[in-house]
């Protein structure tokens, strides 16, 4: 729910400043791709799901409270915050941080057909400033052997990606197809959705 009675108003670009709430060297590429000048702000959130939490519920709650937390210390600024979560069946699968935890995942990810879910939220606390948005992404993957997985991750070492998994490098060998509205999405944060939602705060990435 929106953290303000009134809707969000438009400032001009010039007068707001943009953060990404994200230390991910993946979404920080993804947004310099507005050519939009940007902060990067780590955001202080207990990622641990809730009882029962979907992983869409997950994603997008976490993007909105990283939104939230860099607003407010930053309330003059339109903030990003983003977060993704892949779903196998309703389990939600996250980053697996070493490697015998990426050899796990993309077993059981290998032959199955998984969602990303991926939530942008931005918020300006000065103008009460508030939407998410989410962009789901269908992949499915090829039947992998174990000597598949610990080549590939041996090169691109995923250890940092939900799903053990990167598309935009070797990773896309693993798969058999994408199906997505936005394909920014996959790699983190979906720029069409972004884009959108920046303009109605007023930062429009094709207005000097």
């Amino acid at each position: 729910m929106p953290q303000w009675d009134n809707p969000g108003v438009q400032i001009p670009a010039p007068q707001r400043c943009l953060i990404l709430a994200s230390t991910s060297r993946y979404r920080s590429e993804l947004l310099q791709r507005l050519r939009l000048p940007f902060d990067i702000v780590a955001p202080q959130v207990d990622e641990t799901p809730t009882a029962g939490e979907t992983p869409a519920g997950l994603a997008q709650r976490l993007a909105l409270a990283k939104a939230l937390a860099v607003a407010a210390l930053h309330p003059d600024s339109v903030v990003i915050g983003s977060d993704q979560v892949c779903d196998l069946d309703g389990e939600p699968i996250g980053k697996p941080g070493q490697h015998d935890a990426a050899v796990a995942q993309l077993s059981k990810l290998s032959g199955q057909t998984a969602i990303f879910h991926t939530a942008v939220a931005v918020v300006c606390a000065v103008t009460r400033f508030e939407q998410v948005q989410m962009a789901a992404v269908r992949v499915r993957f090829r039947q992998l052997d174990r000597a598949e997985i610990e080549h590939y991750l041996r090169l691109d070492l995923p250890y940092d990606c939900a799903g053990s998994a990167k598309s935009e490098t070797l990773g896309i060998a693993l798969l058999s197809a994408i199906e997505s509205d936005d394909p920014t999405a996959l790699v983190g944060l979906p720029l069409i959705r972004t884009a959108q939602m920046l303009r109605e705060a007023g930062i429009d990435p094709l207005r000097p």
